[in-house]
């Protein structure tokens, strides 16, 4: 299956073309545009309990599942969000652990599962109790909140990430939580709470903006009508 991801950047889009009886898998409503002969039907992936553990995490219940029933056919697909493009191969040696929000698509033999985080990880990580867990052997497209950046570790090597700039991190990596700063008063008068620190080897994927200071952000032009 050939894919290009066009408009680098904040506004990028995925063009796929399926040879006949190729399909790809998508989040539900990523579907730009596609061929006349291309198939298009809601799936669960893996069942109810997959569907429900995706609610849980924030996640929609459905995919779409795209398929070409004749002749080579395109298919054009964006995420939700103002942001980047960037597909990882998975060969099956490891797991893909993705923030929510973050898996736009996969090629077939790629399955999506939810990961219930230890109570600790999920009250302070800033992701909840669920995150993605990609497996499986194929093409792997994720989007982003601004740009995607690569982080490589070294064998011990350590990096601290804020847990809004998180997009993905293969699941061998060791991290935990832990405060940003000294004391709470620093880490209020900081801007930083809680953090994770990755220790490799490995790379971490992040996104060089953060939705929930984002939001912030817009909240303080919104007038105040109480």
């Amino acid at each position: 299956m050939r894919y290009d991801v066009l408009y680098d950047g904040a506004f990028a889009m995925l063009k796929v073309l399926l040879e006949p009886g190729e399909s790809v898998k998508a989040e539900m409503g990523a579907m730009v545009a596609m061929s006349p002969n291309v198939e298009l039907r809601g799936t669960v992936d893996g069942g109810i309990m997959r569907g429900l553990g995706r609610m849980l995490s924030g996640e929609k219940f459905f995919f779409q599942e795209l398929t070409a029933t004749r002749g080579q056919s395109e298919v054009l697909l964006s995420p939700g969000a103002i942001g980047d493009i960037q597909s990882i191969e998975l060969d099956g040696s490891y797991k893909l652990i993705v923030q929510k929000d973050g898996f736009l698509a996969g090629t077939q033999g790629i399955q999506v599962n939810t990961k219930m985080q230890n109570l600790t990880r999920g009250l302070f990580s800033g992701e909840g109790f669920f995150i993605l867990e990609i497996s499986g052997k194929g093409t792997v497209f994720l989007s982003s909140f601004g740009a995607i950046h690569a982080v490589n570790l070294g064998p011990g090597e350590e990096i601290i990430i804020d847990n809004g700039h998180l997009v993905a991190w293969p699941d061998y990596m060791h991290y935990k939580i832990e405060k940003a700063a000294s004391g709470w008063l620093n880490s209020l008068t900081s801007g930083e709470a809680l953090v994770c620190r990755f220790r490799g080897e490995g790379v971490v994927l992040v996104q060089t903006r953060n939705p929930g200071s984002f939001g912030t952000w817009i909240k303080s032009f919104v007038p105040n009508r109480s």
